[in-house]
């Protein structure tokens, strides 16, 4: 049966789905599991796609303003050979300046998950904007973000499509030479935030065995980089206690998806 479930602010009634049984609950639910997990295959199937893309070399001097000084497109790799920037609008004309940056810009900060995650893949986070160092930082402690977010002092956000919108910039460097190999923005960006999503849009992906990546990326076996985000050593050997764990958590995990489809 159906009913209805309180009054929205329109004051329509609002329509809820039917109450069942314990037993066509699960059945419901594995029925859409099925597409769910066609989708979370697509989108696998897409970061695949996405590894292959055509890369575009950055030939142009870049000039950005951080915490400790002067900085280049270069700079901001810290030294890792990916890095994704998100330019996010808080200068003076944003609604919010000073005190804020665009609410939506905001939401996204928000959701950054702690980049230790991505330093340990090779990959750097930064945030942009045309504000200058003293607000960004203060703007900062007060919101509780610490992810590295500097001053663009040049074209760059026109050069790549970020003048008048949010958007997110995906570069990977080798050697010195930068090249630019993936953008997303309008929704596309609304799903930025968490670890995975980040390593998913970047040239060389999560990093892991399972992944579908071009011959002589780097991979290493699934779970084991795995660390707290204050414990990642460079170059460290997988935790011995944490490998027996992934692999029985893995193996317990393989074995109910095969008793599912049976």
């Amino acid at each position: 049966m159906t009913g209805t479930a309180g009054n929205g602010k329109s004051g329509q009634a609002m329509h809820r789905p039917p109450v069942v049984s314990q037993e066509a609950w699960e059945t419901a639910r594995k029925q859409l599991l099925v597409k769910e997990k066609a989708e979370t295959r697509a989108r696998d199937a897409l970061a695949a796609e996405r590894r292959r893309m055509p890369w575009m070399a950055v030939d142009k001097n870049y000039v950005f303003e951080g915490s400790q000084g002067r900085m280049s497109l270069l700079d901001l790799f810290a030294g890792r050979r990916q890095l994704i920037v998100y330019r996010a609008f808080y200068e003076p004309g944003v609604f919010g300046w000073p005190e804020h940056a665009c609410r939506g810009c905001s939401m996204v900060a928000d959701q950054v998950a702690h980049v230790a995650h991505l330093n340990a893949r090779d990959t750097t986070l930064v945030f942009a904007s045309r504000a200058p160092q003293a607000e960004i930082i203060g703007l900062k402690e007060r919101m509780g973000w610490t992810m590295p977010w500097v001053t663009v002092t040049d074209g760059f956000d026109k050069d790549f499509g970020v003048d008048e919108w949010h958007g997110t910039n995906v570069f990977y460097r080798d050697g010195e030479r930068i090249f630019r190999t993936y953008f997303v923005n309008n929704r596309g960006d609304e799903q930025m935030g968490g670890t995975w999503n980040y390593l998913d849009i970047t040239p060389l992906g999560r990093q892991e065995v399972w992944e579908d990546s071009p011959a002589g990326y780097p991979q290493t076996p699934t779970y084991k980089w795995w660390n707290w985000h204050d414990s990642y050593v460079a170059d460290a050997a997988p935790d011995k206690k944490w490998v027996e764990v992934s692999d029985a958590g893995e193996a317990a995990f393989r074995e109910e998806s095969a008793k599912a489809e049976r």
